[in-house]
């Protein structure tokens, strides 16, 4: 049977959820906007002008609840690639936002720019596993604000997967929905189609960012689903304790849903959570901690509890190159949140904290990923595998290998077969150059981008969105 796996039980669950709404009642929200403030008020919350903090009560967390969809579809720009959520099987996103690129050639870290995003792009149509995409670092010489229009294009050109970002300026909306509506034909088939979804992140503690949150709220009008995704801190933006991290963040997660099912009733939220550790020399962000895969499994849990599609961050390091460390913390990041059973993980060819970018760790974590898979999958205890007559002709002192039922099991699902991962003798793997994951993994990099990409756009709608992006430079270029 397949391996499931849990880190609350049913009280465990209802607690966190009654620490959650008390914090919301009694603590309060953060929103520095008098729209929003306003919208809140209208719908029943408490509000104090001065401080602008709005009580949010059980009763609008659950009127919330109740009006948000619980299945939708993330639309692909290629409809092969649409991804029903709840999903039948965990899928992975490409992180997004860094800041540096890990070269190969150079074996070190440098500055991104946008053609790593294209290269990313390019590599991620590839991956079995892959169904949504961000723009992975962000763009250098660019101005300030358009960073995100130029990734977008970059991930729409080069890939043809369902494409998520963050929404950081109300400027911005138009020029997405023009790019969106170039590639669909119309605003219509953009607010049907759903290839793009935003990522909304609270500041921890308790906090919204006002650009941030009004560019949303503009979004709304089109239907774009909304990842709703806290990030506190334990020790640090966060209470120390694992619980009530957990339960802050839940509480974030579910302010938005308040806020924007205020918005827009019936708009889809993809129930998300990002929190992590603090390092306790530095106070930095951990991603890589055992404590932020605990945290992170938890409210993979209590998105279920609430009956909603799921986005987790895992396959996460704070590794500052590939190698034992990035690959051990990807692991312990990943799997706990495949047998949670998460709809979308969130890490995927991301070191350092999610800072650094490395193509061929894309296709290292896609190999540790389909392990996990096969590990979630069990152990098939049928009628099917009862090879008893195998047994009994082949007695004791026998061998299996010449059997039919050993050709056809070795051929199935039974056993994976790893792609970059070496199982030959060891002469054979000397003879070959002792290869290690890396190296094949950047070989299997040089192909995919030496090859005819697969899904192009046609050449009007490439210089359309050219256009769009030129027009977001001179925008914001102006500041």
């Amino acid at each position: 049977m397949a391996f499931h796996a849990n880190i609350l039980n049913d009280d465990e669950k209802k607690r966190v959820h009654q620490a959650s709404i008390k914090i919301l009642e009694e603590v309060g929200v953060k929103y520095p906007s008098e729209r929003a403030l306003s919208l809140l008020e209208k719908n029943g919350a408490k509000i104090d002008w001065d401080r602008q903090i709005a009580y949010l009560s059980g009763g609008m967390v659950n009127d919330a609840l109740n009006k948000a969809p619980k299945e939708y579809v993330l639309g692909a720009r290629n409809s092969a690639y649409d991804l029903k959520m709840p999903a039948p099987d965990s899928v992975y996103n490409l992180d997004g936002a860094g800041m540096y690129t890990y070269d190969y050639d150079l074996g070190k870290r440098r500055g991104c720019l946008t053609g790593d995003i294209e290269k990313a792009a390019r590599i991620f149509d590839e991956i079995e596993i892959g169904n949504v995409i961000w723009a992975p670092v962000q763009p250098s010489g660019v101005p300030a604000g358009s960073e995100s229009i130029v990734g977008l294009a970059a991930l729409l050109k080069n890939c043809c997967k369902h494409a998520q970002d963050e929404m950081k300026d109300k400027r911005e909306v138009e020029l997405v929905i023009n790019m969106l509506k170039a590639v669909l034909g119309s605003v219509d088939e953009v607010i049907k189609r759903k290839i793009y979804s935003v990522c909304y992140c609270t500041i921890a503690p308790l906090s919204n960012e006002l650009d941030m949150m009004e560019a949303t709220l503009d979004l709304c009008k089109y239907h774009v689903p909304i990842l709703a995704f806290p990030m506190p801190a334990a020790g640090s933006t966060g209470p120390a304790s694992l619980f009530s991290n957990l339960a802050m963040a839940n509480a974030e997660t579910l302010s938005i849903f308040v806020l924007f099912q205020c918005e827009k009733p019936g708009i889809p939220i993809i129930f998300g959570a990002a929190q992590g550790a603090t390092n306790r020399r530095s106070g930095v962000f951990l991603e890589g901690a055992v404590e932020t895969s605990l945290q992170l499994m938890a409210s993979q849990e209590m998105g279920i509890y609430y009956g909603f599609p799921t986005e987790i961050a895992g396959c996460i390091t704070d590794a500052k190159e590939p190698g034992i460390q990035a690959s051990l913390e990807k692991m312990t990041t990943s799997l706990p949140m495949e047998l949670a059973g998460a709809d979308v993980i969130q890490g995927l060819g991301l070191l350092e904290s999610s800072m650094t970018l490395s193509l061929e760790q894309m296709l290292i974590d896609e190999e540790l990923v389909l392990m996990n898979k096969r590990i979630k999958a069990g152990i098939n205890i049928s009628n099917e595998t009862d090879f008893f007559e195998d047994i009994k002709t082949v007695g004791p002192g026998g061998h299996f290998l010449s059997r039919k039922n050993t050709k056809a099991t070795f051929r199935s699902k039974e056993f994976y077969h790893p792609s970059l991962a070496d199982r030959d003798s060891y002469e054979e793997w000397l003879a070959k150059g002792s290869p290690d994951m890396y190296k094949n993994a950047h070989k299997r990099v040089e192909e995919i981008l030496s090859s005819d990409f697969k899904n192009p756009l046609s050449a009007n709608v490439e210089k359309e969105i050219d256009e769009i992006v030129e027009e977001s430079i001179r925008l914001f270029g102006g500041d």
